[in-house]
């Protein structure tokens, strides 16, 4: 006659003691991945830079008037890239605009040269320094 343990064995049956130790190893590994992923979620906000396109002004063929807005939710400085394209969506100008840290928002224009004539002018992103 087989013993019980041997039944255990060819079908699989293991003991309850070692089912729960793994599923208690797996809730606190769940718990762990997801306090790391709120708290990234947490810090990446926190130091968020949001920016506002409000318009821009063709100057001449050699230059165009870009304006915005920027907000952010820390007190260190800005710096954004201001881009200028043509009607084919080349860039013909781009400039680097460094924004001292303490407003939360302000606006801003900046003027940006370029090798011809811009169609258009905007803001392609803005970072903490």
């Amino acid at each position: 006659m087989t013993s019980k343990e041997q039944l255990d064995d060819r079908y699989g049956r293991g003991s309850r003691r070692a089912t729960r130790t793994w599923i208690i190893a797996f809730v606190v590994l769940g718990a762990i991945a997801a306090t790391a992923l709120a708290w990234s979620v947490v810090t990446s906000t926190a130091r968020n830079v949001d920016v506002d396109d409000l318009g821009f002004t063709v100057v001449s063929d050699a230059e165009v008037e870009v304006s915005f807005r920027v907000t952010s939710s820390h007190e260190g400085d800005v710096a954004c890239v201001i881009e200028a394209m043509d009607e084919t969506f080349a860039v013909v100008g781009w400039d680097v605009v460094e924004i001292p840290g303490g407003a939360v928002t302000s606006d801003h224009t900046l003027t940006v040269p370029t090798v011809g004539l811009a169609t258009t002018g905007f803001v392609n992103n803005c970072r903490l320094r």
